[in-house]
């Protein structure tokens, strides 16, 4: 579906949506095609679902609109950093992610400071 047939048959509703088809075109992502996957009255709700499916199926594009935006605007942003392994180990592998400082990386912090040397 397009996003205009979806305002159509859900009038006023959030919405968790998995783009079928999607491309990327100057920095801004085109959902060609459509699919509702669940529906919602709230915001909150909406993304607890989307949380929840995101966390069993994190390959699938998908994204919570409310049905009164008339145009679905997505710019597209690439994110830089570094990810903090589930387990602290499994990235001694990669001592170049930690800039030199392997030991803050066993830290009990939940963050690691790659500025304190």
């Amino acid at each position: 579906m397009q996003w205009q047939e979806i305002r159509q048959h859900y009038p006023q509703q959030w919405l968790l949506i998995e783009a079928i088809k999607a491309h990327s075109e100057a920095n801004k992502r085109i959902l060609d095609q459509l699919a509702v996957v669940s529906t919602f009255s709230d915001s909150t709700s909406a993304m607890d679902g989307y949380a929840q499916l995101h966390r069993e199926a994190p390959e699938r594009e998908l994204y919570v609109f409310h049905t009164s935006r008339d145009v679905l605007e997505i710019t597209e942003r690439r994110w830089l950093g570094i990810l903090r392994p589930s387990n602290p180990l499994s990235m001694m592998s990669f001592p170049h992610a930690l800039s030199g400082n392997p030991a803050a990386l066993l830290a009990d912090s939940p963050t690691v400071n790659l500025d304190a040397r």
